[in-house]
């Protein structure tokens, strides 16, 4: 062995280990924060104003008068009359009995759907019985058919059973959808490991008990999602309730119809009529947003 090769065998020893650094390939830079440029925040702050201006313009023309609205060019900065015009409104679609059954119906549906789509979902994604892929395929199917075919044969279904202008009328036919479970399905093949549902089976637990002790907390986050779109959706809905329900009994997108039902329309009122009905929405989304977030993000994680 010569010199300069033991020489250089005794300065790699001297050598302090954290002078020693072990250059893996691919995980250069690995831990290290990624800072956002200029041009990324420019485009967020679009997005959000572009998101936030619907709501600022339903403010604006619900704090004007009527004349005030339909002017050239319009208002873009808030009048003296929202409460005034929010007062009015609430007065005159009796809106306080209609955000009680908004309140019941949308809660009622959303509950309902994340259940049974996370119970189907489960038993279509990680259960083996006969039929499933059969099933899952009419499950789907249905989405392709049009609501507005079975207006007809659901008003008769619900009036023979005596539920006409009642809230269970327009409960019953959406107590589960197909998008649900199709949602829940894909979530829970990818988030939910077979070797949890064995350990289960080994444990001697069933069906249900590894539906309640092992499925819920891996589908959380997907519940969450769930939960808050199906409340939208539900809360939102128009065609059917608007059908089965009348103004003794409204939804909320049902009262406001009243506030267009006069010879000249008065469009402030109509925005402080809408601007009412979508404070609910925002106001859950600003108390449970950050755990629908948070859900989605570590559920984003696990899988």
């Amino acid at each position: 062995m010569t010199t300069d090769t033991l020489q250089a065998r005794q300065d790699v020893t001297r050598t302090s280990p954290s002078k020693r650094r072990l250059r893996i390939p691919g995980r250069v830079g690995a831990g290290r924060q990624h800072h956002a440029g200029p041009g990324t925040y420019i485009l967020l702050a679009v997005a959000a104003v572009l998101s936030i201006f619907p709501l600022y313009w339903t403010m604006v023309a619900a704090s004007t008068d009527n004349t005030r609205v339909t002017q050239t060019p319009p208002p873009f900065l808030p009048g003296p009359h929202l409460f005034e015009n929010l007062g009015k409104a609430w007065q005159d679609a009796a809106l306080g009995k209609a955000m009680v059954n908004s309140m019941i119906v949308a809660g009622t549906i959303a509950t309902s759907t994340v259940l049974f789509a996370t119970l189907a979902g489960f038993a279509f994604a990680k259960l083996r019985f006969k039929g499933r892929n059969i099933a899952l395929t009419l499950v789907i199917g249905t989405m392709l058919v049009p609501p507005q075919l079975a207006v007809v044969p659901l008003f008769l279904l619900m009036t023979d059973l005596g539920w006409g202008q009642k809230l269970p009328a327009v409960i019953f036919p959406t107590l589960v959808s197909a998008v649900g479970v199709f949602f829940m399905r894909q979530y829970l093949a990818d988030a939910l490991p077979d070797e949890l549902i064995e350990a289960g089976r080994v444990d001697g637990a069933h069906s249900l008990r590894i539906f309640w002790s092992i499925v819920l907390p891996v589908a959380r986050p997907a519940m969450a999602v769930l939960f808050m779109i199906t409340f939208v959706h539900a809360w939102n809905d128009f065609f059917w309730p608007f059908i089965v329900l009348d103004m003794t009994n409204p939804t909320v997108p049902v009262a406001l119809t009243q506030l267009s039902a006069g010879y000249v329309r008065d469009q402030s009122l109509i925005m402080a009529g809408a601007l009412l009905g979508t404070l609910p929405l925002l106001a859950m989304f600003i108390v449970f947003g950050r755990q629908i977030v948070g859900g989605i993000m570590q559920g984003a994680v696990k899988g």
